[in-house]
């Protein structure tokens, strides 16, 4: 991968000037991303819910949440996901019209990160390398691709290190956070300056929670670390648009039955003496968020920051909520049983137990005005885990921090057992239980009708054909078909009862009976649920089969020779078999994957690499479906061909592999001094893997052989210049990279 990302470590300032104009509150008038595979999440989590908490689960399935940027990673995609490109791809397709889209994001991958809590630990040491890893290979990357032009109208909104600054004033008695202190300065503020390049980031700061940062002591001593670090910057207050607090975190919106005032008869106790204020005033998010915006702009912040509020899971609602104040003369007990945070300890972070949905993203809430916010948002996606309950060996870099495992009586917790939900998988993966705690416990309550659900659904697919018809099968194509939000599948239905399903455009139906005519229709679905209308019917009749029928093959093809043979094609041609009922066609294999399907002793393949060699085959089949053994092989290789109207090309390729899924990642670079205008680029797979989705491009495959062409924004290569595009594939075990890439039929060297 280094080599890969290294490619586009220079910054892209050329590209920033087609931004869109800056704008004071970037959720203003905009629409915001939905993230399919989250909601893809909520759909299946509906499923196992069933009943009435799963269709409520459903009504929040197209809710706006964060991609968050966890590793170096996750930039090209891996086992939890997709990368970047797919879904700042995903959200310019969203985009309706001239209406603005919002991107939230979180950058996430300090070298020594989370220096306090093991579970959410990162991979990058609090080292030199991991400083310039940092830079080079993450920020960089993220900064250059936010800056192509094709996303220029996008406003991304980007959270900053959670979790990161706050430690350099509440923890840096850990030697820890004393080693990566001088790391997450350097690191926030490269970060900082690389994003505000980009020209259309709003970056905010992540500044904790009322209830770490909240005391005086604290939040003073905050903001001097948050106004050295962005005056250390090469571009000053212009970097930051604001604040977010309570990221991942569950402290709540507004304490309703508690004020910071005096308790009591004798006016001599405060409310904030209580055991779980421990002389904390701000006792919820927007007491510490108009807490912050008045020290930050007497520090220095300009007065048109903003807040951001993370609300994703901070509404404690649920039959354990409050429903009026305390009538209890004792302050501890009054507090107890007048809060709505129902935590054992404020400072009980993971997954804790009783938590619920809160407040939906807001634009411009009215809750507060001298917290001066923008937004409230869901920057940490409900139902995705805080950290693993117990002891997961992983890659990941996360270690077992004894603050999610709900059995262990913490210290930091002055003794108190942490109240963490037991059960939960590594930090950021899907924890149903969690998610269904968090909407039973919603406040305001999930009914049905505060939220508008995704209503719409994804156009017909248009264009069914079929392809190869054998007597027990049918191979199928579509176009793709479009959606508000996204198609995140197709369902093929044979005679209106549903056959199988498919991730791509394609499918082929088996287990068919011989001689039987099929009506076949397919529909698309989104991450909501909502199915399209079925497309326009195809009737299809399967091929005769056994049984007392024909079941004599061909006899075997002879004369296979090889007749024009140019950089790109060659063409073949062989003699005719013979049948006792008939040849019905040939079926041709180039290296062994099938290549055509021809009635005829002829055929010209095409797209092929230059100066290489390929091994041909054909077979017969008859009506009855019956095929032939294979002709003796054929070995042909293209000519060679050194001009191109480019003169030349280099493809840097790398793949991320996770179980039998993989991310394809191209640099494509036109080394000639000739720009090169709508161009082909071309290669083969070695073990059989699949293409399934692509960004900023087109492809198509046939057998292993694949075809890549350009999108909309990229149809030109300039001299020297590159394109960038990515795809999500499958493989079955072994993912070997391919080695023979040609563009325009070139052969092209290898990075």
């Amino acid at each position: 991968m280094a080599a890969t990302l290294a490619l586009a470590a220079s910054p892209l300032m050329a590209t920033t000037a087609s931004a869109a104009e800056r704008v004071d509150n970037p959720y203003v008038g905009a629409d915001q991303y939905v993230n399919s595979y989250w909601s893809e999440n909520v759909v299946d989590a509906a499923a196992v819910a069933g009943g009435e908490l799963g269709e409520k689960m459903l009504t929040i399935a197209d809710t706006p949440t964060s991609v968050w940027m966890d590793r170096t990673s996750a930039i090209e995609g891996n086992v939890d996901g997709p990368g970047l490109r797919y879904h700042l791809d995903a959200a310019v397709e969203q985009q309706q019209g001239d209406t603005p889209m919002v991107f939230n994001l979180v950058i996430y991958n300090l070298p020594g990160r989370d220096c306090y809590a093991l579970a959410s630990n990162g991979l990058l040491e609090p080292t030199p390398e991991g400083m310039a890893e940092y830079k080079n290979e993450y920020i960089d990357v993220i900064a250059d691709m936010l800056a192509e032009p094709q996303y220029a109208d996008l406003r991304v909104v980007a959270t900053i290190e959670p979790d990161s600054l706050p430690n350099l004033v509440t923890n840096m008695s850990e030697p820890a956070c004393q080693e990566s202190a001088p790391y997450y300065r350097e690191g926030t503020a490269y970060a900082l300056d690389r994003l505000y390049e980009a020209g259309n980031v709003y970056s905010y700061i992540d500044a904790a929670h009322a209830g770490w940062l909240g005391w005086d002591s604290n939040a003073g001593p905050a903001v001097d670390v948050f106004q050295e670090v962005v005056t250390s910057t090469e571009h000053g207050y212009d970097t930051v648009a604001g604040f977010v607090t309570n990221t991942a975190n569950s402290t709540p919106l507004h304490e309703p039955f508690l004020e910071d005032e005096p308790f009591g008869s004798g006016g001599g106790t405060q409310v904030r003496q209580a055991e779980f204020y421990q002389w904390n005033s701000d006792f919820d998010e927007l007491d510490w968020t108009e807490h912050l915006y008045s020290l930050a702009v007497a520090a220095g912040f300009p007065s048109d920051i903003g807040m951001l509020i993370d609300t994703s899971r901070n509404g404690w609602g649920g039959p354990d909520r409050p429903t009026a104040e305390s009538s209890s003369s004792t302050l501890n007990i009054y507090v107890d049983e007048s809060r709505v945070d129902r935590r054992t300890h404020r400072g009980a972070w993971c997954n804790p137990d009783g938590a619920g949905l809160g407040e939906r993203p807001t634009v411009n809430p009215t809750d507060n005005a001298a917290s001066h916010l923008d937004a409230y948002v869901w920057v940490k996606p409900p139902g995705e885990s805080d950290g693993n309950s117990e002891e997961i060996p992983n890659d990941q870099g996360k270690s077992f921090d004894r603050m999610c495992d709900p059995t262990f009586a913490s210290p930091k917790l002055d003794g108190a057992l942490t109240g963490a939900l037991g059960g939960a998988p590594l930090a950021g993966q899907w924890f149903q239980d969690q998610f269904e705690m968090l909407v039973t416990n919603a406040y305001p309550a999930i009914d049905g009708g505060t939220v508008d659900p995704d209503a719409e659904a994804p156009s017909a697919p248009a264009g069914l054909a079929a392809g190869q018809v054998t007597s027990s099968s049918v191979a199928l194509t579509w176009d793709a078909s479009t959606d508000d939000t996204g198609v995140t599948g197709y369902t093929v239905l044979v005679d209106g009862d549903a056959a199988t399903t498919s991730a791509t455009t394609s499918a082929t139906l088996t287990g068919l009976t011989a001689s039987t005519t099929y009506e076949i229709t397919v529909t698309a679905r989104d991450a909501a649920g909502n199915v399209s209308d079925a497309s326009d019917a195809l009737s299809v009749t399967t091929t005769e089969g056994g049984g007392g029928e024909d079941t004599e093959a061909p006899t075997v093809p002879a004369g296979l020779a090889a007749g024009d043979v140019t950089s790109s094609s060659v063409a073949l041609d062989w003699d005719a078999s013979d049948d006792d009922t008939g040849v019905a066609g040939y079926l041709v294999h180039r290296d062994g994957e099938q290549v055509a399907d021809v009635s005829g002793t002829s055929v010209t393949d095409s797209g092929l690499a230059a100066g290489t060699e390929y091994s041909y085959t054909v077979s017969a089949y008859d009506a009855a479906g019956n095929v032939s053994a294979a002709s003796a092989p054929l070995s042909v290789t293209t000519e060679e061909d050194d001009v191109t109207p480019g003169g030349g090309c280099t493809v840097d390729y790398t793949a991320n592999s996770w179980n039998s899924g993989f991310t394809g990642s191209f640099v494509v670079t036109n080394d000639s001094g000739a720009a090169v205008d709508g161009w082909e680029l071309t290669f083969t797979f070695a073990d059989g893997q699949t293409v399934d989705q692509i960004w900023s491009a087109q492809a198509s495959q046939s057998g292993s052989a694949v075809t890549i062409t350009p999108a909309a924004w990229s149809t030109t290569i300039p001299a020297g210049g590159s394109v960038t595009f990515g795809f999500n594939g499958s493989h079955s075990g072994t993912n070997t990279a391919p080695d023979d890439f040609a563009l325009d039929g070139v052969v092209c060297d290898i990075a």
